[in-house]
């Protein structure tokens, strides 16, 4: 056996013989032959690649607004995005490039536009009237920090309030600043010494647009004439002011301050509040004031016809509710109730029948921004219940900790899970219809089903739909309930080797055609589930034990060949024995006193009552051997058709028969090497320096190793949740550049670790196993971390009865492949370049009796292995596709002859490959730590598309990445948010035309009637002339160094890229006539209600908009 040098193994470099380097020549020639044979189909044109959809709770909310005409919602985050709800199914995400918090956001109510104001004193006006909303305008200030908006309905002046305590005022038609500024030593009280704080709320005088109300933070009010340039009325209060309100008769405002109390003022006694209410405070007996309470954050006040005005606030808890979970209260007449919230509320707002502020409002309902969730609550049922949301938010509800993506899946498997699912919701919501409902759907032009599963910190996995575009939640299921649970800290089991989220799904392997799920956990546990619609009582929950261990002993490893099928307890030099059992073990320490052959989790011995849907075939739990924790498992997979699942890790591999509950293999990694172990392998150090090795749960660190006994799990870290991969595959992050390098011995320590050989793949085949084999046979095809192929061939006994009682047999087939890196992928080829899938069953309902024939049929049923050629001779040759996390090979089979190679990175390294259907033809799809996504035509892996797309800057992308068929891919873009993007030219193309519509053509209902005698008495809403105040002949320019206008980027670009369709040609005929200068004519008028003002297309707004300057801006 040849030496090698064991630095040059941890560097993941391939081992290959000099007989295989000679032969490369020979090799080159026959890829020559090959190229001619098969016909590939892609091309590098067939492939583009962009981001599709983002789906999920927004990220770190900070802002929100709505839009009551269009029923839009928007939320902006502190990450600087955007997001956009219509009905369900409508939905949007954009993103302010300079990614700084959005501070507040302000439709234009019915424009089709919405302002967004960020913590960098910008101002963004978006153009939401097409598919991918644009940026038309920015304004950036640059003396003064922004701290309030407010823009009137229907007008084309913002208000910006400032930390000064000033007000700009910006024409958001060409984004400039007026000359006319309201300067805070103007409006309060000369003889007042200090500054009255930055502004916290602006807002008109619903029935006098010429009052302004301004807000300063010290408890300062002023109630301000625009015309005379003058206070009218100066309310102060001594306590801090969080927000204010007005009634919709503009005779009263209420204002709620730091100490948890509300003033309710009318606007012409400026002396003294009205009333003083505080909501949450005690009242004292000796007519003190009440305790003071926390600040309330905010208060609406809306008015009703038929009864009492809504008070609606946040916060104002009193002190003494420690540990009480954030409240929203709602106020009708003499009834206070008080709405508990999961997390901390960022910001609500009342949803109300009209957009006139001088109306009665008549609010139906509340959308409450929570920290992790969005919550709509019915003010019109009694007990207030909320709706119930219809937008895919939950994808958090546990931190996810792995994903797969599936497309084109079999069409009965959505309806199944869905019939399911239906049975777990909820009851008890609001009897009404969602009330965010604008916008249009698209058109759906992809007609394949697609199911996206997440597995998550609590033990829970979701099943989702997620066809064209879209995602609904299908099903979930609970694999923690399998297990006895701790009640408390100190009840726990000292077994376990994670200290929280001991059910974290790791890995997640399912046979979509058969519906078997089989999943990997953080306890070195592996649940496989059945699917069926039957509901059913499980007595005794069938379990093995599995005893895997990694031990080099001095002598020599065991000989591969001779390893019995059916290894038993303490066989030969086998240090691993197998513990099947159907109880929880009893043995827990070993003569020495070390905790042994004890699993980390112990499982039910009550029946357990399982409901339609996934049910529990078999529980398999890894055990304790010496004191020696059970690693985690590092790969996995389930094959239907043969019965059998297998797992991996740094210590070996186990293959179960799923059907006849027992233990068919066991085996150090090192024994499958037999005698033809090309590492030279030191015996383990001793156990004072030993680590858990392949910690798959863990925080990973710069210069720092794995903890001794326990390891972190994802939810551990306070904000970032991490999951490392296979000891092998995981870099350390560099902190200096933000980006991933190779670290293979972070510790002295590490390296008995770091050579240690985990399974990183596995894959179930029908294939030559050997050079010499004249037909295909079942087997297991193994990867290391090292880079090697094993192959383990599979002796099935017939099907039917003989299945469940005679044994399957398992035996190394002695085939040995190298590869550079880790081995993340395998797949087979047919004689035509066409994929081969795994063997699989038919799913059935396995809960009913079957009938004789029924029997007789199961007798004569064979696998299916859906094959374009499945009719081959026996003679003609596979394929076997390899992809490591440095290359990519193809190998002829039966001669082995690896035909195409393609180094796929030499500086970087691979973290996701598929082999995956696109076009009616494969290919090999890869993500890269660099960032790169690759694809590669199968079998010649000629490089059809390398685009930089990402930096891989946390474990959670490379943790979540998959391709998928149909050129599909996703990843976990936040802890909340699933991004999903296409690398198919023909989805980026379709992609326009799928996309919702958020604005729709909608009239703007009739202003409130003033009625006879206020119209007589002049009691009714007063109009201002905002242009002869605010414009450029009155006001004058402002100053130039004050703020900065920067065009945007969504102009004459947006409509160009606007949808397809009529809004679309009314935009291209709109741009035409602007561009050539001609008047708008009748097609204008026609145009109006659906396309953005003219002048954000062109050069010659300014001069548009004076000479039409006695029409409305929206009407242009």
């Amino acid at each position: 056996m040849r030496k090698f040098n064991i630095r040059k193994v941890l560097d993941g470099l391939t081992a290959v013989s000099s007989a295989a380097s000679a032969s490369s020549a020979a090799q080159q020639q026959q890829a020559g032959n090959r190229e001619t044979e098969i016909q590939e189909t892609l091309q590098s044109e067939h492939f583009q690649l962009c981001k599709t959809v983002r789906h999920g709770f927004p990220y770190q909310p900070s802002a929100l607004a709505f839009d009551p005409v269009q029923k839009i919602l928007a939320i902006g985050t502190q990450t600087g995005a955007l997001r956009l709800f219509g009905r369900p199914g409508v939905e949007c995400y954009c993103q302010h490039d300079s990614g700084a918090a959005v501070i507040q956001l302000q439709f234009l109510i019915n424009e089709g536009a919405l302002v967004s104001a960020l913590a960098d004193d910008t101002l963004h006006l978006w153009n939401l009237r097409q598919k991918r909303p644009a940026i038309l305008h920015s304004l950036k200030f640059n003396r003064e920090r922004i701290t309030f908006c407010h823009l009137p309905f229907q007008s084309k002046w913002l208000y910006v309030g400032t930390e000064r305590g000033n007000i700009h005022i910006v024409n958001v038609e060409s984004f400039t600043l007026s000359g006319y500024v309201i300067m805070w030593n103007k409006a309060i009280e000369l003889s007042s010494k200090s500054h009255p704080g930055p502004i916290v709320h602006i807002s008109d005088n619903p029935m006098d647009e010429g009052k302004l109300l301004i807000g300063f933070e010290s408890g300062t009010v002023v109630l301000w004439d625009l015309k005379s340039k003058k206070a009218d009325y100066r309310y102060t209060h001594d306590e801090a002011i969080h927000s204010v309100a007005w009634h919709h008769e503009g005779k009263q405002f209420i204002c709620s301050h730091s100490d948890g109390t509300l003033t309710i003022w009318n606007v012409k006694s400026p002396t003294k509040p009205f009333q003083t209410i505080t909501p949450h405070g005690k009242q004292l007996k000796d007519g003190k004031k009440p305790e003071p309470c926390k600040p309330i954050l905010k208060v609406e006040y809306k008015t009703t016809r038929a009864g009492e005005p809504f008070i609606i606030l946040s916060g104002g808890l009193s002190y003494d509710t420690v540990g009480r979970r954030p409240c929203l209260t709602v106020m009708h007449g003499k009834s206070t109730a008080v709405l508990e919230m999961d997390y901390s509320i960022v910001d609500f707002l009342t949803l109300c029948e009209t957009p006139y502020p001088n109306d009665f409002q008549e609010p139906y309902a509340v959308v409450v921004l929570l920290e992790k969730d969005l919550v709509l609550i019915d003010l019109a049922q009694n007990g207030y219940p909320i709706f119930e949301n219809p937008y895919p938010l939950t994808i958090h509800e546990s931190p996810v900790t792995c994903c797969e993506y599936f497309a084109d899946c079999p069409v009965d498997l959505i309806p199944a899970l869905y019939s399911v699912g239906a049975r777990q919701k909820r009851q008890g919501y609001s009897k009404k219809e969602w009330p965010i409902s604008g916008g249009n759907w698209g058109l759906i032009t992809q007609s394949y089903p697609e199911i996206i599963i997440t597995g998550h910190a609590d033990g829970s996995i979701k099943f989702w739909d997620a066809s064209a575009i879209t995602l609904q939640v299908l099903y979930k299921l609970k694999t923690a309930k399998v297990f006895e649970k701790s009640r408390n800290k100190d009840d726990r089991p000292n077994t376990d080797i994670v200290d929280e989220d001991p059910y974290a799904i790791q890995i997640i392997s399912w046979c979509p055609e058969s519906r078997m799920l089989c999943i990997a956990g953080v306890s070195a546990h592996v649940i496989i589930y059945r699917f069926s619609k039957q509901e059913v009582t499980t007595e005794i929950i069938p379990m093995l034990e599995v005893r895997l261990l990694y031990e080099i002993n001095d002598m020599e490893s065991p000989d591969g060949e001779q390893v019995p099928p059916l290894p038993t307890p303490g066989t030969g030099s086998n240090p691993q024995s197998i513990v099947p059992q159907s109880h929880p073990s009893t043995s827990s320490s070993s003569s020495d006193g070390l905790r042994d052959n004890v699993p980390c989790l112990k499982v039910k011995n009550s029946p357990l009552k399982q409901s339609p849907g996934y049910q529990i075939e078999l529980v398999i739990q890894l055990v304790w051997v010496s004191g020696e924790p059970p690693q985690q498992i590092t790969s996995l997979a389930v094959n239907s058709a043969y019965g059998l699942v297998v797992f991996g890790n740094c210590n070996g591999i186990a293959m179960v028969d799923y059907l006849q509950k027992t233990v068919l293999l066991n085996l150090g990694t090192i024994e499958l090497y037999g005698s033809n172990d090309p590492y030279r392998r030191e015996p383990r150090s001793p156990r004072k320096s030993r680590q858990p090795s392949g910690a798959g749960l863990c925080d990973i660190n710069e210069g720092t190793t794995v903890p001794e006994d326990r390891c972190k799990s994802p939810t551990s870290a306070k904000m970032s949740r991490k999951l490392s991969l296979p000891t092998e595959l995981k870099p350390d992050l560099d902190v200096k550049d933000n980006s991933f390098s190779r670290s293979r011995s972070s510790s002295v320590t590490s390296i008995d670790k770091e050579s240690r050989e985990a399974i990183s793949a596995l894959h179930f085949g029908e294939t030559f196993t050997r050079k010499n084999d004249t037909s295909p046979s079942p087997c297991l095809w193994v990867g290391t971390t090292l880079g090697t192929v094993l192959v383990i061939v599979l002796n099935l006994p017939p099907g039917g009865e003989q299945r469940l009682l005679q044994p399957v047999i398992v035996s190394p087939s002695g085939t040995i492949l190298r590869l550079k890196g880790a081995i993340l992928r395998m797949a087979f080829l047919d004689t035509t370049g066409s994929l081969v899938p795994p063997a699989h069953e038919p799913w059935r309902e396995h809960n009913v009796p079957e009938d004789k024939d029924e029997k007789d049929k199961s007798k004569k049923r064979r696998p299916v292995s859906v094959s374009p050629s499945s009719s081959q001779e026996i003679s003609e040759n596979q394929y076997a596709v390899i992809c490591s996390e440095k290359q990519a090979k193809v190998i002829s089979l039966p001669s082995q002859n690896c035909i195409y190679k393609q180094n796929i990175t030499e500086t970087s390294f691979v973290l996701r490959g598929d082999i995956v259907s696109l076009s009616n033809s494969i290919c090999l799809a890869c993500f890269c730590a660099n960032g790169h996504i690759m694809t590669f035509s199968l079998p010649s892996l000629r490089p059809l598309l390398d685009v930089y797309y990402l930096p891989l800057t946390n474990m959670r992308i490379a943790r979540t990445f998959c391709f998928t068929n149909n050129g599909q891919a996703l990843y976990l873009v936040s802890p909340t948010e699933i991004q999903r993007l296409t690398y198919s030219q023909e989805t980026c193309e379709n992609l326009q035309e799928m996309l919702g519509e958020l604005f729709t053509p909608v009239e703007t209902p009739e202003a409130p009637n003033r009625g006879f005698f206020k119209g007589l008495f002049g009691g009714g809403a007063q109009s201002l002339d905002r242009e002869e105040l605010f414009g450029e002949s009155a006001a004058g320019k402002a100053s130039r160094s004050l703020a900065q206008h920067i065009p945007g980027p969504g102009g004459i670009e947006g409509v160009k890229g606007a949808a397809s369709g009529v809004v679309g040609e009314l935009a291209r005929a709109r741009l035409a006539l602007d561009e050539r200068g001609q008047k708008l004519g009748e097609l204008e008028e026609k145009t109006a209600a659906m396309l953005y003002s003219a002048d954000s297309f062109s050069k010659h707004a300014h001069e548009m908009m004076l000479k039409y300057k006695d029409k409305k801006w929206y009407q242009f």
